[in-house]
C-alpha cells in the first residue's frame, strides 16, 4: 500500500477530534506532534500500515474514579481522580500526578501523550502516563490533604506498581502529598517498593529531584546557546511561575551568570529590574512552599521591584525566556512581543506553555526554541534515576546525579538537534520537529517489534 493511499494530516486530525470531542488541550498536543511526524513518515510506509501514530494518540487506558474524603468540619467532599496510561512500549508508565481545580480528562490525556515522547527522549526505559484530581490543596489543612491523599491512593494503588506504573509529583503534588500517598500504598499493599518517585530522602527519594526540572530547562538553554558560541552568562532572563520549576530555573540561571528579572503566579508577576539574588529566590521558595502566601508581597519586601496584578511577564524585554508555569500561558501575540523586544532563545520549563500560534511565531522568527517535551525532561530523568536507585537499594551522591542530569540533558539536546537541524526557514535547528521525531522513532520501533497489541 502506497503512502498516497493513507489518510493525510487533516483527515487524521479530523478523526482525533471526532473521537475526543471537546478535548482541546489533547487535540492541540496531538496536532503539534502530527504536523512534524507526517512529514517524517512520508516515505516510511511501515509506520502508516501499522497505524503507529493513531495508536500512540489513543491511550492504552483512561482510569477515572471517585475520591471521597472528609474535611475538618466533618463534611463529606467528593472529587474525581484519574490515571491516564498512554503508552508503555519502552517501559512502565511514568508521569506525575496533578492536584488542581483545572484538572480534567483532556488535560491529563495531553500530558500523558507528551510524557510518552519526553520519556523516550531521556534514553531511559519509561513509558508515558499522567494522573491527578480536581482537588485543590490551596487553603486546605495538612489533615485534609492527608485524608484526601489516602483516599486517592486507596483507589489508585490497584493500577500502579514499580514495574507497571510509577507516578510522581506535579502541580499541587509535592513532597508532602507524595509522602501521604506512599504511606497509604505501603499500608494497603504491605510492600515497600519504588511505586512513587519524588519521595523524601528518608524513604527512598533521590537527591537533585527537586531541582531537576528547572535546572534541566536551563541546561537545555545553555546547550542551545552553545551552538551559537554563546551562553547564559550576562543574559537577562524572564521566567514565569514561582513554584519548584521556576525557582530552580531562576537559581540555575543565576549560577551560570545570568540575571533573572521576573517570576509570576496566578495573580500576576513580579518585575525586579535589579535582578534576583539567591536570597530573593530563597524568599520566594519559602513564600510559596512554607508560608503559602502571595508572591505580590515581594514588592513590599524588596525595594526597586514592582507587582503587576493580572498580567503575564512576556512584555518585559529580555534575552532569554523560560515559561515555567502551566499550559497555554503564552499566545501568539505575546510570543511576537518577546521576539520584538530582542528575545533570542526560549526554553519551556512547563508542559506546552506556548500555544500553537506562539510556536509558529518562534519558528518563523528563527530563534532558539525548545519544547517542553525536551527541555523540561530533567525532572522525569531524575525520577527514572530514582527508580534505578530504588530497584538496586542504593543511593547516588549529589555530584553523581548532577553529572548524570547534565549528560542526559546534553544527550536530549543533541538528539533533537540531529533530527531538527536545517528545518527552519533560516536554516536553523527546529528543536520542536527534532524532539517530536526523535521521541516518536524509539516508541514506534518498539511498537512495531511487538506486533499488533
Amino acid at each position: 500500500m502506497s503512502v498516497a493511499d493513507h489518510v493525510d494530516l487533516e483527515q487524521f486530525m479530523a478523526g482525533v477530534e471526532r473521537r475526543n470531542p471537546g478535548e482541546t488541550e489533547f487535540i492541540q498536543a496531538v496536532r503539534e506532534v502530527a504536523e512534524d511526524i507526517y512529514d517524517f513518515m512520508e516515505d516510511k510506509v511501515h509506520y502508516h500500515e501499522a497505524q503507529i501514530l493513531r495508536r500512540i494518540a489513543e491511550p492504552d487506558r483512561v482510569i477515572s474514579f471517585r475520591v471521597c474524603w472528609e474535611d475538618d468540619n466533618g463534611s463529606i467532599r467528593v472529587q474525581r481522580g484519574y490515571r491516564v496510561q498512554n503508552n508503555n512500549a519502552i517501559g512502565p508508565y511514568k508521569g506525575g500526578l496533578r492536584f488542581h481545580p483545572s484538572v480534567n480528562q483532556s488535560i491529563l490525556k495531553f500530558l500523558a501523550f507528551e510524557q510518552t515522547f519526553k520519556n523516550s527522549l531521556t534514553g531511559l526505559p519509561m513509558g508515558g502516563g499522567k494522573g491527578g484530581s480536581d482537588f485543590n490543596p490551596k487553603g486546605k489543612s495538612n489533615n485534609e490533604i492527608m485524608r484526601f491523599c489516602q483516599s486517592f491512593m486507596t483507589e489508585l494503588y490497584r493500577h500502579v506498581g514499580e514495574d507497571t506504573d510509577v507516578p510522581a509529583g506535579d502541580i499541587g503534588v509535592g513532597a508532602r502529598e507524595i509522602g501521604y500517598m506512599f504511606g497509604q500504598y505501603k499500608r494497603i499493599s504491605n510492600k515497600f517498593t519504588g511505586v512513587l518517585t519524588g519521595k523524601g530522602l528518608e524513604f527512598g527519594g533521590s537527591l537533585v529531584r527537586t531541582e531537576a526540572t528547572g535546572y534541566g530547562a536551563v541546561y537545555f538553554m545553555q546547550n542551545m546557546l552553545g551552538t551559537k558560541s554563546d551562553s547564559c552568562e550576562g543574559k537577562t532572563a524572564v521566567i514565569s511561575g514561582s513554584g519548584n520549576v521556576a525557582t530552580h530555573a531562576a537559581e540555575k540561571v543565576l549560577q551560570l551568570g545570568g540575571k533573572v528579572i521576573t517570576l509570576s503566579d496566578s495573580q500576576g508577576f513580579i518585575h525586579d529590574p535589579d535582578g534576583m539574588s539567591q536570597e530573593k529566590i530563597d524568599w520566594v521558595k519559602h513564600q510559596k512552599t512554607v508560608a503559602r502566601a502571595p508572591l505580590s508581597e515581594y514588592a513590599d519586601k524588596f525595594s526597586g521591584s514592582s507587582w503587576h496584578a493580572g498580567e503575564k511577564p512576556w512584555g518585559i524585554a529580555c534575552d532569554i525566556a523560560l515559561p515555567c508555569a502551566t499550559q497555554n500561558e503564552m499566545d501568539g501575540e505575546q510570543a511576537k512581543t518577546l521576539v520584538k523586544n530582542g528575545c533570542i532563545a526560549v526554553s519551556e520549563g512547563a508542559n506546552m506553555p506556548v500555544n500553537l500560534d506562539g510556536v509558529h511565531v518562534f519558528k518563523d522568527a528563527g530563534i532558539l526554541y525548545a519544547p517542553g517535551k525536551a527541555s523540561n525532561a530533567g525532572g522525569v530523568a531524575v525520577s527514572g534515576l530514582e527508580m534505578s536507585q530504588n530497584s538496586g537499594r542504593i543511593s547516588w551522591s549529589e555530584d553523581q546525579l548532577q553529572d548524570q542530569l547534565k549528560d542526559i540533558m546534553k544527550g536530549i539536546h543533541d538528539t533533537c538537534a540531529e533530527y531538527g537541524k536545517g528545518h527552519l526557514s533560516n536554516g536553523g535547528c527546529d528543536y520542536v520537529k527534532g524532539a517530536n521525531i526523535a521521541g516518536f522513532v524509539k516508541v514506534a520501533d518498539a511498537m512495531l517489534a511487538f506486533g499488533v497489541v
